[in-house]
């Protein structure tokens, strides 16, 4: 019975939709990209756009790739694995990026970058990793900082950026941690002002002041706010 149970959770993964859109957020602006979005955090931020109590579904890898290539791959960017938490369908991940390899087909990981042992296992199927630097501040949970610096020490040979949501409770301290990853690892910094509903919950003048600040100690950062809220898409 536990062998049984073992093999469904590794070859299926609980995944909310699969879907064509734009990419909304960091460098990456604009790109088109399918989306597979995973629905379990270990995190959950408040501010977070993945509605969690809707109904999903448990996919496998069969019905994933199944539907991926009902759309036309040759105006892709790119798969991006969103969330929730992606990482967390470490076994489904490991079945699941290969197939995708074998169609030609780029990955770009969306992540919480709090799992570094799980980013392990698969690193070298990543081509973009997008990972987020939680701030006290700004979830309300203690901060990650440790688990972020060994996860960009996984990533360090792989093209990675960072992204920090941010509101006026942000410290200097925060400031400074960020910094010193974005150093430590020449990460670029995407400061992305946190939302409310469709609008950013602080000041322009706020969000350039803390611009700012990141840019006198690092110029490796941009102001960048989540696109595809104004153009109204996933």
């Amino acid at each position: 019975m536990i062998e049984e149970q073992t093999f469904e959770e590794e070859n299926t993964a609980r995944i909310k939709e699969v879907f064509a859109s734009i990419q909304g957020e960091g460098p990456y602006i604009g790109a088109k990209q399918l989306f597979i979005r995973f629905c379990d955090c270990n995190l959950r931020c408040h501010y977070c756009d993945t509605d969690f109590e809707s109904e999903s579904e448990d996919y496998t890898i069969e019905r994933v790739m199944g539907m991926i290539k009902q759309f036309d791959l040759s105006t892709i960017h790119s798969v991006s694995l969103t969330g929730g938490e992606p990482l967390l369908s470490i076994s489904f991940l490991q079945k699941l990026l290969p197939v995708l390899k074998e169609n030609n087909l780029k990955i770009y990981l969306e992540t919480n970058a709090t799992l570094p042992e799980e980013l392990a296992k698969i690193i070298d199927y990543i081509d973009y990793v997008a990972a987020d630097i939680k701030l006290e501040s700004a979830t309300g949970m203690m901060s990650s900082f440790d688990l972020h610096d060994m996860f960009f020490n996984t990533s360090k040979n792989h093209e990675c950026f960072a992204k920090i949501v941010f509101d006026d409770n942000i410290t200097e301290e925060e400031i400074e941690k960020c910094i010193e990853l974005g150093q430590k690892y020449n990460l670029l910094l995407i400061l992305q002002p946190k939302m409310q509903n469709d609008e950013m919950a602080i000041t322009s003048v706020f969000a350039v002041k803390i611009l700012d600040k990141f840019l006198k100690k690092y110029n490796n950062v941009r102001l960048i706010p989540q696109v595809h809220k104004f153009l109204s898409v996933r």
